[in-house]
């Protein structure tokens, strides 16, 4: 379980196919303090830590052909920074919302506009009966935790802070980049249970 509020960014190092998976080599500042086994989410995709380097410097996680498919992982590059957090801790203060880093599919950013000191990213995703945004509601755009405004029919902005723009890789989404969305959980059992009631 995370939070949505990103330690850090990691630097892609090293991707190898294997089988269907790839396995990729992010460099961090965090890397030193990892382990082996642990969960971590990389652009909101929750990810087990596989290896480490000699020097503690970088670590390995692998992705399977089902979170290949489900998020934008496969179209990472050597040298593309991700949004990195640990799993949360019992007790800690919980600043963004209930994330699970279960990304449930990936958007199109339409736009990005100045806003006089923050930034206006649009975001476009395919329809899905399960999967909707609220005015004011939250949303993980990767791995970042949001405030939707001008929710539409599969169409939402999120307006992007000063600090928020620097400490994560929004500074490297442009129009037409592609990004992972992990919708919130409530409004994902909420829709599931009027469907299965036909409502």
């Amino acid at each position: 379980m995370f939070t949505g509020i990103i330690e850090c960014l990691g630097i892609v190092k090293q991707i190898e196919k294997d089988g269907g998976n790839l396995h990729f080599t992010i460099e961090s500042s965090i890397s030193n303090q990892l382990k082996v086994d642990q969960s971590l989410a990389h652009n909101g995709v929750c990810l087990t830590v596989v290896a480490l380097s000699d020097d503690r410097t970088s670590h390995t996680v692998t992705a399977i052909q089902e979170t290949l498919e489900k998020s934008h992982m496969g179209n990472l590059k050597v040298g593309d920074f991700v949004n990195l957090e640990r799993a949360m801790k019992l007790g800690d203060r919980l600043d963004g919302h209930m994330v699970q880093g279960h990304v449930d599919q990936t958007a199109v950013c339409t736009h990005v506009s100045a806003a006089n000191g923050s930034w206006i990213f649009g975001f476009r995703f395919e329809d899905s009966a399960q999967n909707l945004t609220i005015e004011k509601g939250s949303i993980t755009v990767n791995g970042v935790s949001l405030t939707v405004v001008n929710s539409g029919i599969n169409t939402f902005e999120v307006a992007i802070i000063p600090f928020t723009y620097e400490h994560t890789n929004f500074k490297s989404i442009r129009k037409g980049s592609v990004v992972n969305l992990e919708f919130d959980v409530l409004g994902k059992y909420i829709s599931k249970l009027l469907m299965t009631r036909g409502l």
